[in-house]
């Protein structure tokens, strides 16, 4: 029938040596892994947090647009803004 030999026909104490070994190596490497994992769950609460405060933003800015009946300049960011002035423009200039 289909039966598997042993691992090996030698000294059941390298054999037990040798396993221990690949033991310890996927053990590692699961701890590496979980290492992953835990930082990308800290990623990606990081950027949940920071998707949450810019669709925040975007509300405030949203919130503070003028009726679409108002026909006033909008000041977004809330800075100040200068009134433009042509005649500044159009004034001649000494050397």
């Amino acid at each position: 029938m289909n039966e598997t030999p042993p691992l090996s026909t030698g000294n059941q104490a390298s054999d037990m040596d040798g396993l221990c070994a690949s033991i310890n190596r996927v053990t590692g490497k699961i701890h590496a892994i979980a290492q992953a994992v835990q930082n990308l769950n800290q990623n990606r609460v990081q950027l949940e947090n920071k998707i949450e405060d810019a669709q925040k933003r975007i509300q405030h800015i949203l919130s503070r647009l003028p009726e679409q009946s108002d026909g006033r300049q909008l000041n977004l960011l809330g800075e100040p803004v200068t009134p433009t002035n042509p005649e500044d423009d159009n004034e001649p200039t000494t050397h």
